[in-house]
């Protein structure tokens, strides 16, 4: 019966987790719309429904305004329906008979509203749990005795890890704790800059350390170092601000770097994932640590972004680019074939979503 019972508690642990991934990504879809949705209102536009979710209708309230906002059944999408975007219509408010300058500052909406939700969000994470720069939790007994007998520098627990061998440690310039240690073997000597609390005030101290081999687990590049446990060093409210930027800045620059690698092989179908490989690995990643869905948001926010400003057909960007055309010939590209190029366009997104996300089930 006990066994029973924890076993229930954990299938209903793993659904929490689940559906809150799923909130996470519905959050990030609304903001996305909320941005499309908030210019267009600046600009007058007029708008028919601001919607949560796709699909049949749980929820519908018509505003004064004439606008319907709606909750669908399937929370895993959204939109802003704007009157005259993908047909003729002689309202003055309607999208397509607003000029070029303002359509593109209502596409880039939500792009916007993504990249500074990231910032946002980077800022809570860098603030409430930390990021990048490593903080000593608990030292080695075997490479503390070997640095007595070497007579080399040891860290100490509280120790924040600032540089290695005089490079910060950044995750935006992508020089991590990990990867800046791992260029070193057993044996090498190098320096750690970290922040220790001496006499009540922070000081800043440079040790000389050496990669030790440790009998126990030779494979943990940290343990090397005497250092057996780290945590994230939590930034200030004032630092945190200053990082938040270029923090998510580097999150979206990984995105870009990662389609680069795809289009060119460099990662293969196993590396990429649709809605539903994102749902449960947002899910696994929180049920370990809570602190990684707050690690999540800024990068799902910051993904959001740079996918929707590439100029693929159905995307943001794309969209954008056919009003600069409009803009630059004086009339418009035939809406006939922009709506079909978008249409195709968005088969071959919903269809390669399909395939990566059958690609993770299956394997």
């Amino acid at each position: 019966m006990v066994a029973l019972l924890a076993d229930f508690a954990g299938v209903m642990s793993t659904v929490l987790y689940i559906v809150i991934a799923i909130l996470v990504l519905l959050l990030m879809i609304t903001i996305h719309e909320l941005g499309h949705y908030t210019f267009g209102k600046l600009l007058g536009f007029k708008i028919n429904e601001f919607s949560i979710g796709f699909g049949k209708a749980i929820f519908k309230k018509t505003l004064k305004s004439g606008e319907v906002f709606s909750i669908r059944i399937f929370p895993l999408g959204g939109y802003c329906a704007f009157a005259g975007e993908d047909e003729d219509d002689k309202d003055p408010g309607a999208f397509n008979n607003q000029k070029p300058w303002k359509r593109l500052i209502v596409q880039s909406g939500g792009v916007v509203f993504n990249f500074v939700s990231a910032i946002i969000f980077a800022f809570i994470l860098l603030v409430s749990f930390g990021y990048d720069i490593p903080q000593v939790k608990a030292i080695d007994d075997y490479c503390v005795e070997q640095a007595e007998l070497t007579g080399h520098d040891m860290v100490m627990v509280d120790d924040v890890i600032r540089q290695v061998n005089g490079i910060n440690v950044d995750y935006v310039t992508g020089n991590t704790f990990v990867e800046l240690v791992g260029q070193y073997g057993v044996g090498d000597e190098f320096t750690l800059t970290v922040d220790r609390v001496v006499d009540g005030r922070v000081q800043s101290v440079t040790l000389n350390v050496t990669k030790y081999l440790d009998p126990n687990d030779a494979s943990n590049t940290a343990g090397l170092l005497g250092i057996s446990q780290t945590g994230a060093y939590v930034y200030s409210f004032v630092e945190a601000l200053a990082k938040c930027v270029p923090l998510a800045a580097a999150m979206a620059w990984q995105v870009l770097v990662f389609l680069f690698q795809l289009i060119t092989g460099q990662v293969g179908l196993a590396d990429v994932g649709g809605p539903i490989t994102t749902v449960t690995t947002i899910a696994e990643y929180t049920q370990i640590n809570v602190a990684n869905l707050f690690v999540f948001l800024p990068f799902v926010a910051a993904n959001l972004a740079v996918f929707n400003i590439l100029p693929f057909p159905a995307l943001d960007g794309a969209r954008m680019v056919f009003t600069t055309i409009e803009w630059i010939r004086g009339k418009p590209v035939n809406r006939n074939v922009e709506g079909m190029i978008h249409f195709v366009g968005l088969c071959i997104l919903l269809a390669f979503v399909v395939v990566v996300d059958l690609f993770h089930i299956l394997s």
